[in-house]
């Protein structure tokens, strides 16, 4: 039989082209419509079920394997909490962390705040805390305190080798975990150099927000919100990433329920998946006011 022509060949590959490139992006191509958010020990997954993305605390899953897997029942896709920004005195690899890379204090959640823009960092935050993660089965991280290093950095030459060293870092991620799926809080300055390794943005403190040094909640000043909600829209309709929106109620209030629930109404009208919990992220009140 005769081989195909050089015409139909370069016809083909013109379709091939063609379709490859009206293909979504790694971002797009399951795009979440609810979220949910539990840093308490034994997240209840069975009562989250049908949520699109859980994110919890890895150190308070037992048989992270089992429970990734039990997650996909569920419907729901499991993201891990990672800190890139700040280490906790609390994790067992704090004693280990490099101290040339420790910039300051954060009283508030007893943390110390990191340099970015040091190789140390990059090679201890990869091979010590995302590397064991990834070999217990995590596939999905979610990545906060990504703008830490502004309370440190003074000029724009030193938050542009900040921002710089963030990006380089979550660039390697990727390299050596290239299914790995990637949940950025805030980091508005990271777009849209990693753009493409985004599966979505997430942002605390939209309507409602917690103090965590006072333990006070409140309402977020105009103007933030103001600020707040331009960055988000821009991610949503220039960079088409999904948006998480993470508010704050206190579970003691009288009429928690109407709170929690109008606070919801108000972030899904802006266009956003909303999550309202309370300071700590260990309550599913939003799941109980939902009725």
């Amino acid at each position: 039989m005769k081989g195909p022509s050089f015409f139909l060949l370069y016809k083909l590959a013109l379709i091939v082209a063609t379709v490859s490139n009206s293909l979504p992006t790694n971002a797009a191509m399951q795009t979440p419509t609810s979220a949910a958010f539990y840093y308490a020990k034994n997240p209840p997954l069975v009562a989250m079920s049908g949520i699109d993305i859980v994110v919890v605390e890895p150190d308070h899953v037992f048989a992270p394997r089992d429970a990734i897997r039990q997650s996909k029942s569920h419907r729901q896709n499991l993201f891990a909490y990672v800190s890139i920004g700040e280490v906790n005195a609390s994790r067992p690899y704090y004693s280990d962390v490099p101290k040339e890379v420790i910039r300051k204090e954060n009283a508030a959640w007893g943390s110390w705040v990191i340099d970015q823009n040091s190789v140390a960092w990059r090679e201890f935050f990869l091979n010590t805390i995302i590397e064991p993660l990834w070999q217990k089965g995590w596939r999905g991280f979610f990545l906060d305190t990504l703008d830490s290093y502004q309370s440190f950095s003074n000029t724009d030459d030193e938050r542009r080798l900040q921002t710089t060293a963030l990006i380089e870092t979550l660039k390697e991620l990727k390299k050596r975990h290239p299914k790995a799926q990637l949940i950025l809080n805030r980091g508005f300055e990271l777009l849209p150099d990693v753009l493409e390794l985004t599966y979505a943005i997430a942002a605390e403190s939209l309507y409602k927000t917690f103090d965590a040094e006072k333990k006070q909640y409140g309402n977020v000043p105009e103007k933030d919100r103001a600020w707040l909600i331009n960055q988000l829209k821009r991610v949503r309709t220039e960079y088409r990433l999904p948006v998480i929106v993470i508010d704050y109620v206190n579970p003691l209030m009288p009429e928690m329920c109407r709170e929690v629930r109008e606070t919801a109404a108000r972030i899904r009208t802006d266009g956003f998946i909303p999550w309202v919990t309370d300071g700590a992220i260990s309550t599913l009140v939003q799941l109980r006011c939902r009725s």
